[in-house]
């Protein structure tokens, strides 16, 4: 019977697997309890926005400004149009509003593609 009460005792102080709970609540001392692990969700908030505008000169032909606003801005003929003859009457036209990337990305397509066609159009943005 000697061994087996050894056998007993051994078990008994025996560590115990990581995955199995103590029984009892014996735990006393730095960092024994339950932890409180909380999550802080990341501040979103929506991009500036930017205006692509064109603006107004004596050279570039209207026909050439409404060709711009369908190929880069995807407006219907209608739309283009009325866009075209706000910046040919008032200077200064609005072709849509996007991220900074978005408007740069126009602004400079537009410029590109008006240098190569030989007119002086210009295209801007500002922040919303």
């Amino acid at each position: 019977m000697a061994a087996e009460d050894l056998t007993l005792a051994m078990a008994a102080n025996a560590p115990r697997a990581a995955k199995e709970p103590r029984k009892g609540g014996g735990d006393v001392g730095p960092g024994a309890g339950t932890a409180l692990v909380t999550r802080t969700r990341p501040q979103t908030r929506k991009p500036n926005m930017y205006r692509v505008l064109l603006l107004n000169d004596d050279y570039t032909t209207q026909e050439f400004v409404v060709i711009v606003l369908r190929k880069y801005f995807n407006k219907s003929v209608e739309e283009a149009t009325r866009i075209m003859l706000h910046v040919h009457n008032h200077g200064v036209g609005e072709c849509g509003v996007y991220t900074y990337e978005v408007a740069e990305t126009k602004v400079t397509q537009v410029m590109d593609f008006a240098r190569k066609h030989q007119h002086p159009l210009q295209c801007i943005m500002e922040k919303k």
